[in-house]
């Protein structure tokens, strides 16, 4: 038995689909992973390699809308398929998903997935509006068309199956199942103590790790980081991400003017996030929309607050005032509001804590996860 995991980026792979993929391979399955530019991501090719995975390059483009270049992923991983003829295909992610279930499809294979992990830019403001613009349009046709191909959708929370619905983007023929995002491995991210000030003190550490995109709320935490900041000049904020090839990405100059005026304290990309959260003490990310996202559940893992928006797959993680706090998205004085809480009452902090790990434990364990869509898959 041979299992085709496609993704977009290798970095990904592990950190995001690891358990699940060695969960498939103790079923017995021979693993294929496809994905563009692994030749940019050597030690993640050693660490796949190493793990007895097969790889296939692709000529993906994560973004761009050049119809010569999709055709040419559409075919490479058509060719793919038919050349070491997989009983399962998965895909993550808008392009592989596309192009993915199509492509399997055309090649026969009889089990094909989809993983739909969040919605992004083809989505903005769609559910606001009810606008769509051309291209938005054209990429919904074209998911349409890819799930009416496969066996199951897997989505990250229900918001996002009911907008598919909503836009008639899935047939109500086409098999569905809602699981609690990626999951996350509680063993690996451990409590760790709050960090202390010289009074001993907590201190007050705000975080946020993203991909610097409009959409992910980076400016809104910044504004509210500046506001936090005449008042309470002592509380710090954290900033860990980098600027995307996205056309919703923040310009260098607006994070430069953050980092130069002491509004951020800009770490860049990390390879490991665990003592970034570990230095933490409370987790921020106001996103406008996920499927369920992963740095909430690994803060959540190790013990930590979060504030989060009233927002699909990120209501998901948050109990509002039991583990942290939901706030309106797009909204700088919310998120203001929120930080305040835990300034003035340091002692939530620690409450809230313990929270976010019991969720963790008892929600978003990525074992449970895992067998819940190996179970959907029937094997």
């Amino acid at each position: 038995m041979k299992f085709l995991i496609i993704a977009s980026y290798p970095g990904s792979i592990l950190k995001f689909r690891g358990a699940l993929i060695k969960a498939l391979q103790n079923k017995g399955f021979e693993i294929h992973i496809a994905a563009p530019e692994f030749g940019n991501h050597p030690e993640d090719v050693t660490a796949l390699k190493n793990l007895g995975y097969t790889l296939h390059d692709i000529p993906l483009q994560r973004t761009g809308t050049n119809p010569l270049k999709d055709a040419a992923a559409f075919s490479t991983l058509y060719l793919i398929m038919k050349k070491v003829k997989p009983s399962h295909v998965m895909a993550y992610t808008i392009k592989p998903v596309i192009y993915g279930a199509l492509a399997a499809w055309a090649a026969k294979v009889p089990n094909r997935y989809a993983l739909i992990t969040g919605l992004g830019y083809a989505f903005q403001q769609v559910e606001e509006t009810g606008n769509r613009s051309k291209l938005q349009k054209l990429i919904h046709g074209l998911y349409k068309q890819a799930l009416s191909k496969t066996s199951k959708v897997f989505f990250q929370n229900p918001d996002d199956l009911n907008l598919f619905k909503q836009l008639k983007l899935i047939s109500p023929a086409t098999p569905t199942a809602v699981v609690n995002g990626s999951g996350v491995d509680i063993s690996e991210y451990e409590v760790v103590p709050l960090p202390v000030a010289g009074d001993n003190t907590t201190e007050l550490r705000f975080l946020l790790i993203a991909r610097l995109l409009g959409d992910k709320g980076v400016r809104e935490y910044a504004q509210a980081a500046k506001c936090i900041k005449t008042k309470y000049p002592q509380t710090q904020f954290y900033l860990i991400g980098w600027i995307d090839d996205n056309p919703d990405s923040i310009e260098q100059q607006e994070l430069d003017n953050w980092i130069k005026d002491g509004t951020i304290n800009f770490w860049g990309k990390l390879s490991d996030v665990k003592p970034a959260i570990a230095s933490s003490s409370i987790y921020v990310l106001p996103s406008y929309r996920e499927g369920t996202p992963r740095t909430v559940l690994e803060a959540m893992a190790m013990g930590r607050p979060v504030i989060t928006t009233d927002a699909p797959g990120c209501r998901e993680t948050v109990t509002d005032g039991v583990n942290g706090y939901l706030v309106p998205v797009k909204s700088v004085d919310g998120l203001t509001e929120a930080m305040k809480k835990f300034i003035t009452n340091p002692a939530l902090i620690n409450a809230m804590g313990k929270a976010s790990r019991r969720i963790a434990e008892e929600k978003f364990d990525v074992h449970a996860v895992n067998n819940f869509m190996l179970k959907e898959m029937g094997l």
